[in-house]
């Protein structure tokens, strides 16, 4: 029997992703290489368990990974998916097509461009380098294609979907000409 409760507990805000794909970016070639993820019905019913989906029916991704500058790596592509997330106030199933333009710039933990600080020993760290990307840190000899491609699927879900047609209140027009619903109307709506 493994003990994982240690585990779970400190990282719990870091899921277990739905989708994995480790890419050696030891060995790099100059060019990079290029990666296509198809995620099977496991892996979309992780998907959506993972981010509160009503269902996944596809999820794509075509992405590059080359090396960037000496030992850093640049991820860069697209990923598109076809869910299904239940509408806020009605929790009627809301069917979605997402695509995304992905991009980010990796550099190993140990390189000169990472500055560690201690703020209030929250051990944050500072990235040192040029350009519109801010470096993210990796560790050891590979990246996660996959957990980056879905840190980025959940950024992209909309987190209040709402259905047509319906506005945020969802109290029926009685030809009312207020724009804003009464206190009693609010109350009324709480109760039932």
């Amino acid at each position: 029997m493994h003990n994982n409760d240690h585990t779970n507990e400190n990282d719990c805000h870091l899921m277990s992703f739905a989708i994995h794909y480790p890419v050696n970016v030891r060995s790099l070639p100059v060019k990079g290489v290029r990666i296509k993820i198809d995620a099977d019905e496991k892996e979309r019913q992780k998907l959506k368990e993972n981010h509160g989906l009503l269902s996944v029916d596809s999820f794509h991704a075509d992405v590059h990974v080359s090396p960037w500058k000496k030992r850093g790596v640049r991820i860069k592509g697209k990923f598109e998916a076809d869910i299904v997330q239940a509408c806020v106030v009605t929790l009627e199933p809301i069917p979605e097509h997402v695509e995304e333009e992905v991009q980010s710039v990796f550099i190993p933990e140990d390189s000169k461009l990472v500055k560690y600080e201690e703020l209030d020993h929250t051990g944050e760290v500072f990235i040192d380098a040029e350009g519109p990307d801010t470096p993210e840190v990796f560790h050891g000899d590979s990246i996660d294609v996959g957990a980056f491609l879905e840190e980025f699927f959940e950024l992209s879900l909309n987190p209040y979907p709402r259905k047509e047609g319906v506005d945020g209140n969802y109290i029926e027009d009685t030809g009312n000409e207020e724009k804003e619903p009464s206190p009693f109307a609010v109350l009324k709506q709480l109760k039932s």
